[in-house]
This record gives C-alpha cells, sequence and structure tokens, in this order.
C-alpha cells in the first residue's frame, strides 16, 4: 500500500538532512505506528508522503502510484489528518465535507451515507450547519475525520491524531481505524501516547536521525514482558539496544540480518582493509 525507496530530504542550506534514505514498506490492512523524538523526521516523512513536501531524491508509492510523476492518481488513494487540523473556518462542517467530497467525485448518496455515519459516532450531527470557526479544537479533530474518510482511502495517514479530542471522542476514533484497517486499507499514524501505539497497532517503526532503525511487530513487546514505553525510553535514551529492550538473543535471524545489512553497505576498500587483515603474509 504504501512503500519508500532510499528518501532524501534537507531543508534549505542546511548542512544536515532530516531524511538519510529512509525505506520503508507498508501492507495492505495494517495499522502501523511512526514513532521518534522530537527533530527525527516524523513530519517530515508524513509530508513527503502526502505529496506537501518535496524531496530530493528516492521514491514514494501509494498503492503502486508514484507521489512525484501521478500525485494526483496517488492522491486519490490517500487521506491525511495533521496534527493543527488545518481546515476552511468560513465555511459549516457540511460545506467542508462537500468540497472534500468533490475533489474525489464521491455521489450525494454515498457522501451523505458515510457523513451521517461519522457525525452519529462523533456526535457532531448538531454542528454539521455551524461555521467551523465556532468549533473546538475537538470539534475541529472531528470534522477532519469525516471528511478524510469521505472517499474511504486506502492510505490513511495522521500525525498526533488524539490531540485534543475527549476520551469518548478518541475511543471513536481508534475503533474507526481498526474498521478502515479490517477493509484492506492501511493506516499510518504518528503519536507520543505510546499506550495507544502498543494496543492499536500491527507493526511500530522507529525512526531516528531520518532513518527508520527499527521496525517491530507489538507481538515482540508481549514476549519481551516489558511495556512499550518502557521498550522506547530504554532504547531512545541509550540505555540499551532494540534488541535488548525486548529481549531478543544476539545469536537471532533479525540481529544477523542486521549485520548482513549493515556488511552490505560496506564500500569496496572496506572491505579489502579487513579481508587483508584476515589473511596471513607472505613470507
Amino acid at each position: 500500500m504504501l512503500k519508500i525507496k532510499d528518501l532524501h530530504k534537507t531543508y534549505g542550506n542546511s548542512k544536515k538532512s532530516t531524511l538519510n534514505g529512509l525505506n520503508l514498506e507498508l501492507k495492505d490492512g495494517e495499522i502501523f505506528g511512526f514513532l521518534g523524538s522530537n527533530g527525527a523526521g516524523k513530519t517530515t516523512t508524513i509530508k513527503c508522503i502526502c505529496g506537501i513536501l518535496p524531496f530530493d531524491s528516492g521514491q514514494i508509492l501509494i498503492n503502486g502510484k508514484d507521489i512525484k510523476t501521478q500525485p494526483k492518481e496517488a492522491k486519490m488513494d490517500l487521506a491525511y489528518i495533521p496534527d493543527n487540523h488545518a481546515v476552511f473556518e468560513r465555511l459549516t462542517g457540511r460545506e467542508y465535507v462537500n468540497h472534500v467530497a468533490n475533489l474525489y467525485n464521491i455521489t450525494l448518496e454515498d457522501r451523505e451515507a458515510r457523513a451521517s455515519k461519522y457525525l452519529k459516532a462523533f456526535n457532531l450531527e448538531y454542528a454539521y450547519d455551524r461555521p467551523i470557526k465556532s468549533y473546538s479544537h475537538g470539534m475541529k479533530q472531528k470534522i477532519t475525520v469525516v471528511a478524510a474518510l469521505i472517499h474511504e482511502p486506502k492510505l490513511w495517514v495522521l500525525d498526533e491524531p488524539l490531540l485534543g479530542l475527549d476520551p469518548q471522542s478518541a475511543y471513536v476514533l481508534k475503533k474507526t481505524m481498526k474498521e478502515h484497517a479490517e477493509k484492506g486499507n492501511t493506516v499510518f499514524f504518528s503519536s507520543h501516547i505510546l499506550e495507544v501505539v502498543e494496543t492499536l497497532c500491527d507493526r511500530i517503526g522507529i525512526i531516528k536521525n531520518g532513518i527508520i532503525e527499527h521496525i517491530f511487530d507489538v507481538k515482540q513487546i508481549k514476549e519481551s514482558g516489558r511495556t512499550l514505553e518502557e521498550i522506547y525510553v530504554k532504547y531512545v535514551q541509550g540505555e540499551q539496544t532494540l534488541n535488548e529492550a525486548l529481549n531478543i538473543p544476539e545469536n537471532s535471524t533479525e540481529i544477523k540480518h542486521k549485520r548482513k545489512h549493515k556488511h552490505d553497505k560496506m564500500t569496496m576498500s572496506q572491505r579489502k582493509k579487513i579481508k587483508s587483515k584476515k589473511e596471513p603474509k607472505e613470507k
């Protein structure tokens, strides 16, 4: 559903790249959690995926469509909810949802049925014909969810989606994310609420210094006997490697794969130096 190959991004004249060859593949029907410290490159990655930010090199495919060369086709399969609930505040909720539905050529019958379903779930029916500028922070977040799902996107991208939501609305959103994935769609979201990531996701990726350093299944957390919060904090603080935090043995397949990957990245000259050290000198 989403494939990112060797993604690079540098802002302006900065000498330090924000993304340094990031690679990622998401499966159909999965919920993927995206974690990382502030400045690690989470939001930059998300905005590149959605076509908001240009990137220097690499490739992003959404359901097989290139976001650079086929932006319109790729975005037809995409929905994005930012962390700042950017909406047209002069419109009413109904006008805004209809505007988004028009962009995706959704029939009147389909849009009304889908909007009605989500408005009822989020208890937003009473405010649908009110100007969005009169909405609270949480209500704006909810109307963006309604608009995002109006075309039933194949890939649903969310950046800190639970900010400002009351407990009931947060519960409904998490339930909606699960239902969306169960239909064979993919949900990709970034969050600092680790308990939510742990209970909701199938897989989790950790980004550090502009690359995704580790991807692991949530079942590995249960097998480790620790919480995601414990694992993540120990890893980020440098107290333990992720494999140590997950209690993965040193001779595991995952470790071997990483060593092989590290060897693959060596230059030819580096390999020759290692080889020359191992070979005995002729007398």
